[in-house]
């Protein structure tokens, strides 16, 4: 039998139905979080203790969705939001505007490299928490050095990947730019950044995870109000349900947020396709 008969004969697989890959993904994805559910109800409800945890403290499920509906039904839940997205806001767009900026410039210029990485190197694992206590030093208002704590978690990862972003741009295509008569700051904006973009979106949602771990910390120290002041709160007054309840606010939001993130990268970077 020839190759072409054997192309001919060989069964073609049935098209999947558009949608259906995610609507799988949909499903995996709420079956793991009811499992998930489940296993805390148990734990909870039955006081499980182990050598290394327990959850004779930890409250179920119920008591954590009441706990939430009574936050809902109180005008406090906009203050705390509000307060946080705010502080939020702040802090992203300007760990974002530096973060980039720098980026670009480090990963661009061989002098900017030299001179400018070596004192971020030593500031970079440097927790956000520690910055807190010279934060409140530095600023004189507490809401200032809230905004500076969350810069502070959000800058490197977006600073990193921009770097890693425009080290990592083909050296193929910005000779190939330079062959067709692009010079100077044409290939910067036409070759180089386009080849950055994904890193940059990539260190934009890593950011805005750690903006939101850091504005937590932050306001359990010096906050009033934010989701994470209702959190400590909750810890002080012994109202345990309420604890569970701020960290799945802090968790909705801020997978919100970093999904906001990537779908505006897909927008706005149309040359890395459906998968990107």
């Amino acid at each position: 039998m020839s190759s072409t008969s054997a192309t001919l004969a060989a069964p073609v697989a049935p098209a999947r139905p558009a949608g259906t890959g995610a609507l799988s993904r949909w499903l995996a994805g709420a079956l793991s979080i009811a499992a998930c559910v489940v296993a805390w109800h148990l734990l909870a409800t039955y006081h499980v203790r182990t050598p290394v945890i327990t959850f004779a403290n930890v409250p179920p499920p119920l008591e954590v969705a009441q706990a939430g509906l009574d936050l809902l039904e109180s005008p406090k839940l906009l203050r705390h939001l509000g307060w946080s997205l705010l502080r939020i806001t702040a802090g992203f767009l300007a760990a974002a505007a530096f973060g980039i900026g720098l980026g670009l410039l480090i990963g661009r210029f061989r002098w900017a490299q030299a001179v400018l990485q070596p004192p971020l190197e030593v500031l970079r694992p440097v927790p956000a928490v520690a910055w807190i206590p010279l934060a409140i030093l530095m600023f004189p208002s507490s809401e200032v050095s809230m905004i500076f704590v969350t810069f502070t978690g959000a800058v490197f990862p977006i600073l990193l990947n921009t770097v890693h972003g425009v080290e990592g741009a083909d050296a193929r295509l910005v000779a190939s730019a330079r062959s067709l008569g692009c010079r100077g700051q044409r290939v910067f904006s036409q070759v180089i950044l386009p080849a950055a973009a994904p890193s940059i979106a990539t260190g934009l949602s890593i950011g805005m995870g750690t903006c939101w771990f850091c504005l937590v910390s932050a306001e359990m120290i010096s906050g009033q109000y934010g989701i994470g002041y209702y959190t400590w709160e909750s810890y002080t007054l012994q109202n345990y349900a309420g604890i569970v309840v701020g960290m799945l606010w802090i968790g909705l939001f801020g997978m919100g947020s970093s999904a906001l993130i990537r779908r505006a990268a897909r927008v706005l970077m149309p040359w890395q396709g459906a998968g990107a």
